[in-house]
């Protein structure tokens, strides 16, 4: 087999094979095999017509195509891994010779993955940010302890406060007219939660239980309902059950209810490492976001329109499966939003185009820099992520490889040993405290 390849445009190349006539021979005797064996002539016996009959029956095209169709996708195949080529896209193949005795020649047009001109990725400059943990920090989490293991006592007496949860029936009305989804029995609403149109929590606050009142409110311009955007409405609410969060004191009884620990300060100090690793979580964070963003500004690349779609067609997959986590179709997500799946995609477009660029240029990188996974990497990342789905590693292992996905995440690991390297051949200041 011969092959070679002229770049046609800065992404485009084409790639010209010459598959020699003795495997093209072979091929043409393997389709006649096949064929004589599915079909009946008069006069033989099945499978044992000659293969000029066949040729006279059938026509020698339908041998040849036969053949054309088994030798191509892996003469393909050779050519691309021998030129060293990386399409993102099924090529457009011409057949320029297929003839008995001579060897096959076709081309390929071929969308390849453009090239990286890189600029500055090593000696930049990276601001290390001051993320101090303060004791308002510390009493901000233990409040949020309280309130997540508060237990909501219903209220005999009393009037709704904000951080009330209410059970209630309301039924709404716009223009005198009983509206869809504007009804309800028994409904549950935390008063603050803003779950409601606005305007319409805060004029529950001060309702005793068994009251009635009218609510007035306005639905937003850009509601999700057409026919009541920019509409006034009026809701007739009956609060039915006050409850009210009891809060736990904070002392050693809370500590031992809501963690392992036996005393307060055992929990507070707890707590307080948990944030100080938030914050040096969130230092790290800062400067591997402002080191890959540095070296793709710095970089050039002409990224192909297949693969900005190819991103775009993922994150919309993405989204879908996250929405049916939380059995919501991505149909009815639109409708709901007033949107369209075009104007989905033209809105993840810039997000999509970077991300792809993103890629190309860490991938760059890493190829200057040497940057490969190890075994013992890999072996470790698989480790971390059996413990975070709770299944064995090798088996984890086993599903990407058949899922085709074993690759994808050997270079993610490569991605963050190329930022990491980045950042350590970086120039890092400390932020100014005023800053």
């Amino acid at each position: 087999m011969k092959a070679t390849v002229d770049r046609i445009e800065k992404n485009t190349v084409l790639l010209e094979v010459e598959v020699d006539q003795e495997q093209f021979s072979q091929a043409l005797n393997d389709a006649y095999r096949k064929v004589v064996k599915n079909v009946n002539i008069p006069g033989f016996r099945k499978g044992k017509a000659p293969k000029r009959v066949i040729e006279r029956y059938f026509g020698k095209e339908a041998l040849y195509n036969e053949a054309v169709e088994a030798i191509i996708p892996d003469a393909y195949m050779k050519a691309v891994e021998e030129q060293n080529i990386f399409p993102i896209d099924q090529p457009q193949m011409e057949l320029v010779q297929v003839e008995e005795g001579k060897p096959v020649i076709f081309k390929a047009t071929v969308t390849v993955k453009p090239e990286v001109e890189l600029g500055q990725y090593t000696d930049l400059e990276l601001v290390r940010p001051v993320i101090e943990v303060a004791e308002e920090d510390l009493a901000k989490e233990l409040e949020a302890l309280q309130n997540r293991y508060a237990k909501l006592i219903n209220l005999d007496e009393g009037q709704v406060q904000d951080g009330d949860t209410v059970i209630m029936d309301f039924v709404g009305k716009a223009d005198g007219e009983e509206f869809a989804g504007g009804k309800a029995q028994d409904y549950s609403l935390q008063i603050g939660s803003s779950s409601f149109i606005a305007g319409f929590e805060e004029q529950m606050v001060g309702m005793s239980s068994g009251e009635t009142k009218e609510i007035n409110v306005t639905f937003p311009q850009d509601y999700h309902a057409e026919n009541l955007a920019a509409k006034d409405a009026v809701f007739t609410v009956t609060v039915k059950t006050i409850k009210r969060k009891d809060i736990a004191p904070l002392d050693d009884e809370f500590a031992k209810d809501v963690s392992e620990f036996d005393t307060l300060e055992e929990l507070k100090e707890d707590l307080l490492n948990k944030l100080k690793l938030n914050a040096e979580t969130q230092v790290q964070q800062s400067l591997e976001d402002q080191a890959v963003d540095k070296v793709v500004a710095n970089a050039e690349a002409e990224i192909p329109e297949v693969m900005i779609n190819a991103q775009i067609d993922d994150m919309m997959s993405n989204m879908e499966h996250r929405l049916m986590a939380q059995k919501v179709s991505l149909d009815d997500y639109l409708k709901f939003t007033n949107s369209s799946r075009e104007q989905m995609r033209a809105e993840l477009r810039v997000d999509a185009e970077k991300a792809v660029k993103t890629s190309l240029v860490l991938e760059a990188i890493g190829k200057a820099l040497s940057v490969e996974a190890t075994e013992e990497e890999v072996n470790e990342a698989f480790e971390n992520l059996s413990k975070q789905y709770n299944q064995d590693a090798e088996i984890l292992r086993k599903i990407m490889k058949s899922q085709g996905r074993y690759e994808v995440f050997v270079e993610g690991i490569q991605r963050e040993k190329t930022v990491k390297l980045i950042i350590e051949k970086s120039n890092i200041v400390e932020q100014a405290a005023a800053e």
